[in-house]
């Protein structure tokens, strides 16, 4: 939680780590009630550094979009845990489709374990609690923003289902132009539109939250993003071809196409940036999703123990001029844009008894440069458009020696402002439209433009030629690692 003042400025931020649940390989769950119960205490943190509670105008929601989950509109309770964005336990339901663009000029999406339909799908088919209450009409669908406004707008008294448009179009089961739910798309998942949450829009009044604590007052949810749009909207991009990237767990590029939508031909995603209020159109982007980004430095912390925090990756990777040609490919769950390889896996390639962890670090930090090069690559050849300037947030993109390397790889100029979580001054730009604190988007653009420092490029073209034709290599061999039977005799065993 960030309270945020109206010059974009943080007086005060409470955060709390949720626990990660793997089962088993491949999944990846969230407790629902933690990350409610987590939120409430963020909030009402912030609201105990309140000299009054009226300074509180609102907030807003932003959120991991395509984590899914269902819950009892009577009990509140979840029917199972989040299933969470990077899980791979939907791949057989996604191979039951031979053509993975079939939906393509629907919802903007390919069939992939990536998206809400095909884990709420799973849940159906796998859960009998969520069958039985999704027969029964008791049953509620939401992504983690649906979740958390029906739960903080009163749950089972009076709780409002809804979520907005940049979440419902990475379900699969809103159809891109209308910005409704499909009744065809969700007829081919089996999922009752009954479940499904009210689509509205990004900068609205949703409902109000009632505070827990001493102090007895309501305050307005009055925005709500998934969180790579927040980012979107937190950078300035409101024009077209203007264009950001997230390094956070995973890596998010997203470029502003406007107000049709544009569907990539190589491999991209076409998905909603914003809807700026409920009269207001959608504008739309195309967006590159890398599954394992940050995620990839704890691995190397939780998994390998090669270094004990974070900020040490830089530090070891700085230490070496090079990764010795050593090239590093995280697809611990496969890769995404522009490969879509649900059979890809991690792969470490090109060691030699020279090779140790300095090395092993500053591979991980370039894998990631190299995973955003590919999606860049792959909107221009879109788009027609060079990228001249690329801006850039999120945790990760405090590290320096990444910043210089992906500027190198890119041959272009990297911007980093001066507040990395970016997502929550963007959710903060919609909160303040909405209760009209903003006037309009040439006001939030002069509290965007807040650049701490750039990168330029210093690579040779002939440097940058050799380490992409390696990292290329590299990609080959982390592909086919995973079928249905491969897949069958690693569970026996």
């Amino acid at each position: 939680m960030f309270k945020v003042g109206t010059g974009g400025e943080i007086h005060h931020s409470h955060q709390k780590e949720h626990k990660q649940i793997y089962p088993q390989q491949g999944w990846v769950e969230h407790d629902p009630e933690e990350i409610y119960k987590n939120c409430v205490d963020c909030i009402e943190n912030c609201i105990e550094h309140l000299d009054e509670p009226s300074q509180l105008k609102g907030f807003g929601i932003t959120n991991q979009r395509e984590t899914t989950l269902v819950w009892d509109k009577n009990t509140g309770k979840p029917l199972h845990n989040a299933i969470v964005w990077l899980d791979t336990r939907t791949q057989s339901v996604c191979n039951e489709f031979s053509d993975r663009n079939a939906f393509k000029y629907i919802c903007g999406l390919p069939v992939s374990t990536y998206f809400s339909g095909m884990k709420l799908k799973w849940m159906i088919d796998n859960v009998p609690a969520v069958k039985s209450a999704l027969d029964e009409g008791t049953g509620l669908f939401g992504t983690i923003d649906s979740w958390l406004l029906w739960k903080l707008t009163g749950g089972p008294d009076g709780g409002v289902h809804a979520t907005d448009v940049t979440n419902a179009s990475r379900t699969m089961l809103m159809n891109i132009h209308t910005g409704q739910w499909d009744k065809d798309m969700c007829e081919v998942l089996g999922v009752p539109m009954s479940c499904l949450p009210e689509i509205r829009s990004s900068c609205e009044t949703y409902g109000h939250y009632k505070s827990k604590g001493p102090r007895e007052f309501s305050m307005p949810i009055c925005s709500i993003l998934g969180d790579q749009q927040a980012a979107l909207v937190g950078q300035g991009c409101f024009k077209e071809g203007q264009s950001k990237n997230t390094y956070g767990t995973g890596c998010f590029f997203m470029s502003n196409v406007g107000e049709k939508p544009v569907f990539s031909k190589n491999g991209l995603l076409t998905t909603v940036g914003y809807k700026a209020g409920p009269n207001k159109p959608m504008c739309y982007a195309l967006e590159g999703s890398v599954a394992v980004a940050g995620a990839c430095v704890q691995w190397l912390r939780d998994n390998l123990q090669i270094i004990e925090g974070a900020p040490e990756v830089e530090l070891y990777a700085s230490e070496v001029e090079d990764t010795g040609g050593m090239y590093f490919v995280p697809a611990f769950s496969g890769l995404f844009a522009p490969h879509w390889r649900e059979d890809a896996r991690g792969a470490m390639v090109g060691m030699t008894m020279y090779t140790n962890k300095r090395h092993v670090c500053r591979a991980a930090i370039e894998a990631i440069c190299y995973q955003v090069s590919d999606v860049i690559d792959a909107a221009e050849a879109d788009s027609g458009i060079r990228i001249t300037k690329l801006k850039v947030d999120g945790g990760a993109a405090a590290n320096n020696l990444m910043m210089q390397f992906q500027s190198d790889l890119l041959e272009v100029e990297v911007v980093r402002p001066k507040m990395l979580e970016i997502t929550a001054l963007g959710v903060e730009f919609f909160a303040g439209l909405s209760l009209g604190i903003y006037k309009d988007f040439n006001e939030l653009l002069e509290i965007a433009d807040n650049a701490g420092r750039n990168f330029h490029p210093t690579m040779t073209e002939e440097v940058r030629k050799v380490k992409k034709t390696g990292w290329n290599k590299a990609i080959e061999k982390s592909l086919g690692w995973v079928d249905d039977e491969t897949k069958a005799k690693a569970e026996e065993l």
